[in-house]
């Protein structure tokens, strides 16, 4: 196998590697009403649903009148969907049983000035499409999406990118955590307070030339998204999915990357991911290899003594098991860190509900097994020394759907990297997972309740004077901030809506609210305070009592931790005594302290002060009046 390295960096030469890598930006849009309904868009961060509904999905062919393989593949895995319905975020249009409505003007309008900026051709007639989702991420089984513009481009570092497309489409429903749910594999819960909100994707082409470009791009369309000021914010807010592919490769799909700073180390992990699986297609070559049919294996392990065998032979459990003839040492080859072949046949496994498997390159003293279990094991696979053999056990059914997938994934690796969509598996070391088959065209169909949708040279006009420009924000920012730096971190960050949101209804310091954003939200953000999640409302509310005189810059640190778990800023200030000391009283206290301590100087009284009342002073305020002279009138309120 070769690797391609740059010889003078000591990294991979993605040009002879043949990379191919795009970007789909999706961004849920700053409205009111959703895309088709009038439901409110703003969580109401309800505990209890009013209502739930429990659907199955099927797959059904679109407009090419073939069945998408990825739609086909998760009704395969037979499972029911539950739906939590919320008051004033979901309606019947949602879960599909009345038409929908009107299309949102405001999102239509929102798209169209974003769309101008990438340069893209307008669609004079909007065609809206269904795009069939089976995995339950929607209660409908499909996506609404509408093509906006096309043919558009950036200018980033010197280089052209194209833009091909930009589109407005419906958001999905969020999965939600199975604890104290219905935990079983089958069954699925789903929060619908997002579902069909309004969302903007942008496409970029597979011309990408190395993962740090497509870092740099994504940070510039995400900084044109929020120079908008008319996208929402937080966590989930936004996600890019990653298409990346090398020659002899696949194209392969990573979903829902929404840490800009990772998405280059996630890109470089797949490349390496598939470089390793093209490398194992080769040795299988070099050897006779074949994957035989499943056998029952039950009877055989009836009285194991391995816990995970006997707990899947619990209540007419079963286990089974193949041979894959030419195998031996590759499933326990490294494909990424802590991921190996055997892990990405495990993770087709689990798509039926089996917990995972066992394979023969494992130890497999760590499942207590006794030598003569795995001899029967052996001979019943007719396993020779150049042999791998994969066991699964559990259910029945699910294990018949766990060995048939992994018998396709198995034959897959003598091909090399299979079309996949990924998803996040360790956030830590930039690894991902198997979840489905990539999707194709054959999930797109029109859909019949909307009739097109006409764009007036007047609404294409009208959305020009909206249309972001980042020059104009550099200089806005440039003035406001002074700070060149601080200027280049506020236009890449991704609560610049949020300072943009602020600073134009409140009068405290620009600089401070940059800061605060920038540096103390990160902060606190690692300590695992849910900052990003703060109402709008609450942040403008906090910078108003500061610009007022009435908190200190050192008592918003702590305002913001608790507004961060669910408390009003007027309720922090007044539970946690954070109401700043004003003049006169802060000259009582000096004073008072001088009286005890005559000679006590001032930088002590400065100390003393400080210890006691930190976050209730002004610093700045303290020093300044500690420098006065003796005798001289303090200067009061």
């Amino acid at each position: 196998m070769i690797l391609f390295w740059c010889k003078n960096m000591g990294t991979l030469n993605y040009n002879e590697l043949g990379f191919l890598c795009g970007l789909e930006i999706h961004q849920r849009l700053m409205t009111k009403e959703k895309l088709f309904c009038s439901c409110d868009t703003s969580f109401n961060l309800q505990k209890d649903p009013y209502a739930k509904i429990r659907r199955s999905q099927r797959a059904v062919a679109g407009e090419s009148g073939s069945i998408d393989m990825s739609a086909k593949f998760e009704e395969s895995k037979s499972r029911n969907f539950i739906y939590h319905i919320y008051n004033n975020n979901t309606c019947l249009v949602d879960i599909d049983e009345e038409p929908p409505h009107s299309l949102n003007s405001e999102a239509l309008d929102i798209v169209l000035s974003i769309s101008n900026a990438f340069h893209t051709s307008n669609i004079y007639e909007i065609q809206p499409m269904r795009k069939e989702v089976v995995d339950g991420s929607n209660p409908t089984a499909f996506q609404r999406t509408m093509l906006i513009g096309i043919d558009g481009y950036i200018e980033l570092n010197g280089n052209t990118n194209k833009i091909p497309s930009v589109s407005l489409e419906e958001e999905s429903s969020g999965i939600m955590s199975n604890n104290s749910l219905i935990s079983i594999p089958e069954i699925v819960n789903y929060n619908t307070e997002r579902v069909g909100i309004p969302l903007i994707e942008i496409n970029t082409d597979e011309h990408i030339k190395n993962p740090q470009q497509a870092k740099d791009i994504a940070l510039y369309i995400g900084t044109i998204l929020r120079i908008t000021g008319n996208v929402q914010r937080g966590i989930g807010s936004i996600r890019q999915d990653v298409n990346v592919s090398i020659r002899d490769g696949s194209r392969v799909e990573i979903k829902g990357l929404q840490e800009l700073n990772s998405l280059d180390k996630f890109i470089e992990n797949e490349v390496l991911r598939q470089i390793n699986l093209i490398k194992i297609k080769n040795m299988l070559k070099q050897r006779n290899v074949s994957i035989s049919d499943s056998i029952d294996l039950s009877e055989i392990l009836r009285n194991s003594k391995s816990k995970i065998i006997k707990g899947g032979l619990k209540e007419g459990g079963v286990v089974y098991g193949f041979k894959l003839k030419g195998f031996a040492g590759l499933l326990s080859m490294e494909v990424n860190p802590e991921r190996r072949l055997g892990t990405e046949i495990s993770d087709y496994a689990k798509m039926s509900g089996v917990k995972g498997l066992i394979h023969s390159d494992e130890d497999l003293n760590k499942y207590e097994f006794l030598e003569s279990e795995i001899k029967s094991v052996r001979d019943a696979l007719k396993i020779n020394k150049d042999d791998a053999f994969i066991l699964i056990t559990g259910k029945m059914l699910q294990v018949k759907k766990a060995i048939q997938f992994s018998i396709n994934r198995s034959n897959y690796a003598m091909t090399g990297v299979p079309l996949e969509t990924r998803g996040i598996f360790n956030t830590k070391l930039y690894t991902t997972k198997f979840l489905r088959p990539l999707p194709g065209g054959s999930r797109m169909y029109p859909e019949t309740d909307i009739k097109p949708i006409m764009i007036t040279p007047r609404m294409v006009k009208d959305s020009e004077k909206q249309t972001p420009n980042i020059k104009e924000m550099r200089f806005s920012l440039k003035s406001e901030l002074g700070n060149e730096t601080l200027v280049n971190q506020m236009i890449m960050s991704h609560r610049l809506s949020l300072y943009l949101t602020i600073s134009k209804n409140t009068n405290a310091p620009k600089p401070l609210i940059a800061n605060i954003l920038l540096q103390k939200f990160t902060e606190l953000s690692r300590q695992n305070f849910d900052v990003d999640n703060i109402p709008e409302t609450e942040l403008i509310k906090l910078f108003d009592i500061y610009s007022k005189g009435m908190i200190t810059k050192q008592g918003i640190d702590e305002i913001l931790k608790q507004v961060s778990e669910g408390k009003g800023v007027l309720q922090a200030i007044k539970q946690k005594g954070l109401h700043k000391i004003l003049t006169k009283e802060l000259i009582r206290i000096i004073e008072q302290i001088k009286k005890n301590k005559p000679s006590i100087s001032n930088i002590n009284i400065l100390k003393e002060i400080m210890q006691k009342y930190r976050l209730n002073v002004d610093g700045e305020e303290l020093n300044n009046l500690l420098k006065k002279q003796n005798g001289k009138e303090y200067e009061t309120d």
